[in-house]
């Protein structure tokens, strides 16, 4: 037996993230123990990749990421953060690495214990049954990759290879190839852009098309940083929906002409899509490496055919970016059942149905915004609950909120298996921080600590703001803020840049000064006036013996 009341924090976080994991955490007297396998038939990554979220915006709410890492970070820098984290909160001794969960199924005393069986697999095929006090989910969505074949007539004919951008790991083999690139999405952009510098041709097929963002923002700062400020936040929920996409729109179509280069979306707004994010694919399509591409309407052999009517021969490789889907095989149907990537679970995190709370699903969202606090402060709201901290409210409620989601989304977005899970950053941040109790008490702040709040409110909403107060509140927060800035800009500062020294301004002070000694002795010498008309040069040579002028080049 298990007991309910030791502490559910930390033990999960460093799991949490990896998408490509089962986590179940049980609560004991003394530590935290969790189950953590690595599915090889999960999502995986390509050597290049580069995370499209910046550190800050990134980090977990009580641990920085080191000041000298880059802003925008490595996928090895990614998992070494994740070492270090794990290594300050002493977690792995908590973790089984390598334990496959096979089965999670509620125990016949549930309604009374809400305890559930877990079925494993060690590495070497040894199986164990276990008694869980709570389960979280930390699957994510990108689970199994979206191959939707059907949808693309003679794709049997094809004599090129292909496979799903899961399976694309480097561009080294297709040097010289020509390759067709299905989707628009971060992967498709991002595997475009790498193979069209090895690769003789690169052709990206979108059926809609994508508002692509930079990482880089106005005066080469994290763009992420910019654009997810309270300040800004405010403004988009009070001003109308046309002005603020009318706004986005032109803002992106100053970077480049999005209809010039094909890649407009069909739909009208800027919010109605999931964004691209990717700073290189507008130089690649302007110098040809990356040709833009109607969707794919059908393989012959070798050629393909797209729905404007152009046919592309001689192609060796496709790359099909559409996308994954998820689901819960491990779990009983009825706990959450899943149909076309939609799910109904209470803010993205509970199952409405179930008897007691101990079943809860981390980071099944798809934010505008970095889904690491995110996932983190699901887990924060989740320990809690599960402690008997917090209460859910009745399944009426409950299936109220998500039936109301499920309408803002339809409204908002267009229909596709991509929006089923979208989340704003930081409305969805300060829904769940209100269910922890940690939201940064902002008018407080105004009054006893007026910079922090105005840092708060127009600085970058970074995950510290949720470390200030309440449940697990953080002594470093405060200064984690302040200091923000300084860690975005120390890894830029590999080179000190001296100050230029303008020969211009200061001899354009010193004729100033001279034409002013000028206006003076003309002045106080009104009676030398017609000595100057008749001699000029004569008080300009008296002028030069004190104060230089700067001389006249041909």
């Amino acid at each position: 037996s298990r007991s309910h009341n030791a502490p559910l924090i930390h033990s999960y976080s460093q799991c949490l993230l990896q998408r490509c994991c089962l986590l179940c955490i049980t609560a004991e007297p003394v530590c935290i123990s969790g189950l953590l396998y690595h599915y090889p038939d999960r999502a995986s990554i390509y050597h290049s990749l580069i995370i499209n979220t910046s550190k800050e915006m990134m980090c977990f709410s009580d641990f920085p990421i080191p000041a000298h890492f880059p802003n925008y970070m490595h996928n090895s820098l990614i998992m070494d953060y994740f070492r270090m984290y794990a290594d300050h909160f002493q977690l792995k001794r908590h973790i089984r690495f390598q334990t496959k969960v096979l089965h999670i199924t509620p125990r016949p005393d549930f309604s009374h214990s809400g305890q559930w069986d877990v079925e494993t697999e060690s590495k070497d095929g040894r199986r164990e049954k276990q008694v869980f006090d709570a389960v979280m989910v930390c699957t994510g969505h990108h689970c199994h990759p979206h191959l939707p074949l059907q949808d693309f007539p003679g794709i049997n004919t094809f004599k090129g290879k292909f496979f799903h951008s899961r399976d694309y790991k480097n561009p080294e083999e297709w040097r010289g190839k020509r390759v067709v690139v299905i989707g628009i999405g971060n992967s498709g952009g991002d595997i475009a852009v790498e193979l069209s510098r090895m690769a003789k041709q690169v052709y990206l097929s979108t059926r809609r098309g994508s508002w692509i963002l930079n990482r880089v923002g106005d005066n080469g700062v994290p763009a992420d940083m910019l654009f997810n400020k309270r300040m800004s936040n405010w403004l988009i929920q009070m001003l109308p929906v046309g002005f603020i996409n009318n706004f986005g729109e032109k803002q992106l179509n100053k970077r480049f002409n999005h209809k010039l280069y094909g890649l407009q979306p069909a739909h009208r707004y800027f919010f109605s899509q999931h964004p691209t994010v990717n700073d290189d694919l507008p130089n690649r399509i302007l110098s040809g490496t990356v040709s833009v591409k109607p969707n794919v309407q059908e393989f012959r052999g070798s050629s393909v055919v797209f729905e404007d009517g152009t046919v592309e021969d001689d192609i060796d490789l496709v790359v099909f970016a559409t996308g994954y889907t998820f689901s819960f095989p491990f779990l009983s149907s009825h706990a959450i059942p899943v149909s076309k990537n939609k799910v109904s679970l209470y803010k993205y995190v509970y199952p409405p149905g179930l008897e007691r709370p101990t079943l809860a699903v981390i980071g099944l969202i798809q934010p505008l915004g970095a889904i690491m606090p995110i996932s983190e402060m699901q887990a924060r709201w989740a320990a809690r609950v599960f402690k008997g901290l917090c209460k859910l409210p009745p399944m009426s409620a409950m299936m109220k909120d998500i039936k109301a989601k499920e309408k803002a989304m339809a409204k908002r977005y267009v229909a596709a298996q991509r929006h089923t899970i979208q989340v704003d950053y930081i409305p969805y941040m300060d829904e769940l921080a209100k269910q922890v109790g940690v939201c940064p008490p902002i008018l407080k702040l105004l009054l006893t600590d007026p910079r922090l709040a105005l840092n708060i409110i127009f600085g970058p909403c970074t995950p510290y703001q949720f470390r200030l107060h309440g449940p697990g509140r953080w002594d470093g927060a405060r200064q984690a803020i302040l200091t923000q800035w300084d860690r975005v800009n120390e890894p830029l500062k590999t080179r000190c840049t001296p100050e230029p020294q303008s020969q211009r301004s200061s001899h354009s002070l010193i004729f100033s000064v001279s034409v002013a000694a000028l206006l003076s002795a003309l002045y106080y010498s009104r009676a030398s006036l017609h000595a100057l008309i008749a001699d000029p040069s004569s008080l300009l040579d008296k002028i030069r013996a004190f104060v230089p002028l700067p001389l006249t080049t041909q």
